[in-house]
């Protein structure tokens, strides 16, 4: 097999299942592409830029095929969209959030995603500077709430510590009365509804936060 950076990171990203993130190295991808580690620094110069691969590559998987929204469809419904498949990318691999977070991803698709984000928010309504400094939150919050999704896992961990009947008996459940009855939703076991709940709340301050955005509020039907 011809050596590239989608060759390694795709290698990486099939290794993240067995060791996850940090017992990924660039020794071990070699081992199992069957190379010198050497022979991969003529491709990428350090483990940062094959994070940066590993992440391009579940990105262009997230967003390859993403169309503007349709002419009925609210920017709201489109943006949760967008969302949701990153998110769902993301947990296909161990650790993958944790691959994304941070890391440089260049090329046409992340280009042409973002040309389709802030246009699709510019035709709401909002501002092209209101737009462009207020999505990354979508963003980052997509990233962040995966990351303590896979995290909840417990993967890393010789005994899970979010399981909740553990959670249960770590505080004194008479001195921490609230915490106790809010428990089943602080650990919530449908991820999916806890991520759209957080999203929606977000957009719900995005479009607050201007006076234009064309989307009736709940109710204002």
């Amino acid at each position: 097999m011809k050596l590239s950076p989608e060759v390694i990171a795709r290698t990486a990203l099939t290794l993240l299942t067995e060791v996850g993130l940090d017992g990924l190295t660039m020794r071990l991808v070699a081992k199992q592409l069957g190379v010198q580690a050497s022979a991969l620094y003529w491709h990428l110069k350090n483990k940062q830029e094959l994070l940066d691969a590993m992440a391009t590559i579940m990105f262009v998987e997230a967003n390859e095929i993403v169309e503007a929204p349709r002419r009925d469809e609210p920017w709201e419904e489109w943006i949760v969209q967008r969302s949701t498949n990153l998110r769902g990318v993301m947990l296909r691999y161990r650790d993958g959030a944790r691959v994304m977070a941070g890391t440089n991803v260049p090329g046409s698709v992340t280009t042409r995603t973002t040309e389709l984000v802030l246009r699709t928010l510019q035709d709401a309504g909002f501002p092209l500077e209101y737009a462009a400094r207020t999505y990354p939150v979508v963003y980052h919050y997509t990233v962040g709430f995966t990351i303590e999704e896979q995290a909840r896992l417990g993967l890393d961990y010789a005994d899970n510590p979010y399981v909740r009947d553990k959670l249960a008996t770590r505080f004194d459940a008479a001195r921490f009365p609230v915490t106790a009855s809010a428990l089943p939703y602080l650990f919530d076991t449908n991820t999916d509804a806890g991520f759209e709940h957080g999203l929606r709340i977000i957009l719900l301050g995005m479009r607050a936060g201007v006076s234009s955005p064309h989307s009736a509020a709940p109710g204002d039907e």
